[in-house]
């Protein structure tokens, strides 16, 4: 699950790739974003909410969350998370 792998994997899918790192019970609340976003543990602990839904994904499980949907990422646990998060790229015509 290192980045390189997991950003080669991600562009050929159409989607962007960054590390996020969030101490203990940071909270992203309601965002919103134009692209589709995923979301992927690294380690620690995350809580994904959206459309009525809340996961706890387990390190290398991806999260897609769908352009437009409003959703919050919380660090749910006691040690700082890291997490990958990527956008989908627009296509150039």
């Amino acid at each position: 699950m290192e980045q390189t792998n997991v950003a080669k994997q991600w562009a050929g899918r159409g989607f962007s790739c960054a590390i996020w790192t969030d101490p203990p019970g940071r909270v992203w609340a309601d965002f919103v974003h134009d692209a589709d976003e995923i979301v992927m543990l690294i380690d620690g602990e995350i809580e994904v909410s959206f459309r009525g839904r809340t996961l706890h994904p387990q390190p290398g499980e991806e999260v897609l969350i769908p352009a437009g949907t409003s959703h919050t990422v919380r660090n749910i646990g006691k040690t700082t998370n890291h997490w990958y998060c990527g956008y989908r790229l627009a296509r150039s015509e």
